[in-house]
């Protein structure tokens, strides 16, 4: 799975609680047992298996920094997972995770793309990490992410110009 070749870029996060509709915490009716688990047997027809990751994300805000999609490492068109939900396309990056509590982890960044996501959305800076359980990891916590450059890219907030701070 790794990018061998790929110039790796870190970028610090802090650990955030999403609407736990992929791990069905939120207990919506239409997501039993969670987006995750319903869109898994979709994925692995497709060739990608989650089945090693904890079936839900883990949203991690990187702001100021945002990211920019370049190439993903997996991109699904117009997958239809849900029996009354509209069809979406889904893309995975490679990420690695590391924080002072736990082991550094290879996973996949999960990205609904926005313009076939119904709802649920994200902010700019937040990323949705499919990660194996790693015990010990909590809101508030920060971790250090490792991005293949290639796959995605990470912009720095630029610092605010003397003409604007005036």
């Amino acid at each position: 799975m790794e990018a061998s070749i790929a110039k790796w870029q870190t970028v610090r996060g802090c650990i955030l609680q999403g609407h736990q509709v992929a791990s069905g915490l939120n207990h919506d009716p239409r997501f039993p047992g969670g987006t995750l688990r319903m869109q898994l047997p979709f994925f692995l027809a497709l060739g990608l298996d989650l089945r090693g990751f904890y079936p839900g994300t883990l949203n991690v805000n990187i702001a100021p920094c945002r990211y920019r999609v370049v190439k993903p490492r997996h991109t699904f068109r117009n997958v239809k997972w849900h029996p009354t939900e509209p069809a979406e396309d889904f893309s995975f990056f490679e990420v690695r995770a590391a924080c002072s509590k736990a082991p550094s982890v290879a996973g996949l960044i999960y990205y609904p793309h926005p313009e076939t996501k119904p709802e649920h959305f994200q902010k700019p800076g937040v990323l949705e990490l499919l990660l194996p359980f790693v015990k010990g990891l909590n809101y508030g916590a920060e971790l250090d992410l490792e991005i293949p450059s290639s796959q995605m890219v990470i912009e720095f907030a630029a610092a605010p110009s003397a003409a604007k701070r005036q």
